[in-house]
């Protein structure tokens, strides 16, 4: 609404509202939320009298996708968008972080934020208004935060635009009401989100520019149709490239398309699992849905290790499993036959055939329909025993019920038992926000053609990878650039062993706590202490990622290569480099913002760390394009630190 059309309002209306609203989209309203509204209302009268013949425009509880998020306010002024957190406290460093996320939000997803300074403001406590002690420097994108008191409001809003010089396209409010704001949500944000709302048809949108990952869904969504309507078997193939959302697929696909009914999403992936089934239990009790068992029951029947699913399938073969879709996550690492036989540990398990042979025979048991969507990673084989898309055509082709959909041909599969199907392939990387060559990068890095990646990285103008030499730096710049609620960890790979030199030798103990606490828990992935293996973070996810390259994957004359650590000695392992490059391949595409690569100086009197070696790494990275880390200086909180003295 226009401030005039506000300001003309009785607030009781405009509360009342708030309220209506807010229960139209099944949340109860509460004696606190309606104090909070009636506060929030009074401060923004008697601050936007000064300025009802601006021609502003006001937004209350502007609605976030994300986590079911909303600004409490957005004022739009002709020079700036201030998004604005209220609270009857005093200020905090988490409640400014929260005001500045919403900042961030704005600038990566909202398509008329993009071109106008975003200015974070909370509201808190009882004070005036102070200015920032040093010149604003503009335009930080979004600016510094901004912090308040009820009674400091005005000056505010007036300090902001005596600051932010006029545009010559002055921000217009209708226009900017009616911009998509389709965020990309990371992983585990898609989880909670979709589990609490049965599918989320915006997700499936993403971006504003990217519509890639809806034709997908709508491909697997019109196969399972088929596939119920006929009373058919069908196997859908989703393919992508790292980072295009196969995993937030899958997940959709099991909580949107089969409304998690009768639907699983399977994954040998033990972190992954571990941390969406914490995300959704405590998600779950947040929302005082149910008791905790009850939660915990619920995420476990959703979210299952695929090699249980297998082994319980194989001991009860008098009956079908409880579900007629399942989602096989990252399909192409499905055990082979004899690694399926040899099982966890070195443990004989119940399995007498492949993965894919199994899985196909125990979803086979339904009468009428059954539906096995299998999501195919490229280039992330980490781990030997992984039996590829081979074994899979292998299986289908010898069992004449199950018809496959892909968007590529399938190895050992005749073409008359495929439908092909581009949409099934995700090209569009999503994982990274303001960036859209990462992937494409790192696997030009990884091939060894340095001229490719360097085209790639000149012609971007947020190139998001940087290379220190200093651990120290690296740190500091994470820090520093993890705005808001942005999450920031240290990745490094397994085989890297001579990392502990550096003081990198610790690997996170529980990844629950590493991908959801926050600092100051020293427990977090942003207290920077602990690191991620490839086996934490695959299928995962950081806003700002640091990693540390190791000794196991060197530059020599003849492009990379892998070593495995012996005793005290490296020893060149060209039978495993595949599965060390796609280490990195992992590691590299594991950030949504920013990545800044460390490696290491080296030590002339360690045979195991030649600075030679580590200089050869950090010249092919610049090479590449990887830009030298600028040392940032900037203090993250200026506004908020004369409040809290």
């Amino acid at each position: 609404m226009s401030v005039v059309e506000f300001l003309a309002r009785e607030p009781a209306d405009i509360a009342g509202r708030l309220a209506a609203h807010q229960v139209s989209r099944g949340y109860t309203g509460t004696a606190e939320q309606q104090t909070a509204w009636d506060g929030q209302i009074k401060t923004l009268r008697a601050a936007l009298c000064a300025f009802a013949g601006a021609g502003w425009t006001l937004a209350l509880e502007f609605d976030l996708l994300r986590l079911e998020k909303r600004i409490d306010a957005v004022l739009l002024t002709d020079r700036a968008i201030l998004a604005m957190e209220f609270k009857t406290a005093g200020p905090t460093l988490a409640a400014l972080a929260e005001a500045e996320d919403y900042a961030l939000d704005l600038r990566d997803f909202h398509a008329g934020s993009r071109a106008h300074a975003i200015v974070p403001v909370l509201v808190a406590g009882s004070g005036g208004f102070v200015p920032p002690l040093q010149a604003w420097l503009l335009p930080k994108h979004p600016t510094e935060p901004l912090v308040c008191g009820p009674r400091g409001l005005a000056a505010l809003i007036a300090w902001v635009q005596a600051a932010i010089p006029a545009d010559d396209a002055p921000l217009d409010g209708p226009a900017w009401l009616a911009a998509p704001y389709r965020p990309t949500p990371n992983i585990i944000e898609a989880a909670t989100m979709l589990y609490a709302r049965n599918g989320v048809a915006e997700i499936a949108a993403a971006r504003a520019d990217a519509a890639n990952l809806s034709h997908t869904t709508a491909a697997i969504a019109r196969v399972v149709a088929e596939a119920r309507a006929t009373g058919s078997k069908r196997i859908i193939f989703v393919t992508g490239i790292p980072g295009a959302g196969k995993t937030l697929c899958g997940l959709n696909t099991v909580f949107g398309v089969a409304h998690g009914k009768g639907a699983a999403f399977l994954t040998g992936n033990v972190p992954l699992v571990t941390v969406l089934r914490a995300a959704i239990v405590a998600d779950a009790l947040a929302r005082r849905e149910c008791a905790r068992p009850e939660a915990e029951r619920r995420a476990i029947a959703r979210l299952q290790n695929v090699h249980r699913f297998l082994e319980d399938g194989v001991t009860d073969e008098a009956h079908h499993p409880a579900e007629r879709l399942i989602v096989f996550d990252e399909a192409q690492r499905a055990w082979d036959e004899a690694k399926a036989v040899l099982g966890t540990r070195n443990k004989p398990s119940k399995l007498s055939m492949s993965e894919p042979a199994h899985t196909l025979a125990i979803m086979g048991r339904h009468e009428g329909w059954a539906v096995i969507v299998a999501l195919i990673g490229q280039g992330q084989e980490i781990n030997t025993g992984e039996a590829g898309l081979a074994e899979w055509g292998r299986v289908i082709a010898t069992d004449p019920r199950w018809h496959a959909h892909a968007a590529h041909a399938l190895p050992n599969l005749p073409e008359d038992r495929r439908d092909a199907d581009a949409a099934l392939d995700l090209t569009v990387p999503l994982r990274s926000v303001r960036e859209s060559c990462g992937a494409a990068w790192v696997d030009a890095v990884l091939r060894g053609a340095a001229d490719e990646a360097a085209r790639l990285a000149a012609t971007s103008d947020d190139f998001p990878f940087h290379l220190t030499r200093d651990l120290d730096a690296m740190r500091v710049a994470l820090r520093t650039e993890a705005r808001g609620l942005r999450r920031a960890g240290l990745v490094a790979s397994a085989g890297a062993k001579r990392l502990r030199a550096d003081g990198l030798g610790v690997q996170l103990e529980d990844v629950a706590n590493w991908f959801l606490l926050r600092w100051p828990d020293v427990r977090a992935s942003d207290a920077l202490e602990t690191i991620a293996t490839e086996y934490d973070c695959q299928g995962l996810e950081l806003d700002l990622v640091g990693i540390a390259w190791g000794g196991d994957f060197i530059r020599v004359a003849g492009g990379w290569a892998a070593r495995r650590f012996v005793g005290s000695v490296w020893q060149r392992d060209a039978k495993e480099f595949d599965f060390v490059r796609n280490t990195y391949r992992v590691l590299l595409t594991r950030a949504r913002y920013e990545t800044i690569i460390y490696v290491p100086r080296g030590d002339a009197a360690d045979r195991t760390r030649s600075p030679a070696e580590f200089d050869a790494i950090a010249d092919f990275l610049l090479a590449c394009g990887a830009r030298p880390l600028v040392q940032a200086t900037a203090t993250r909180t200026p506004a908020l630190v004369p409040l809290l003295l």
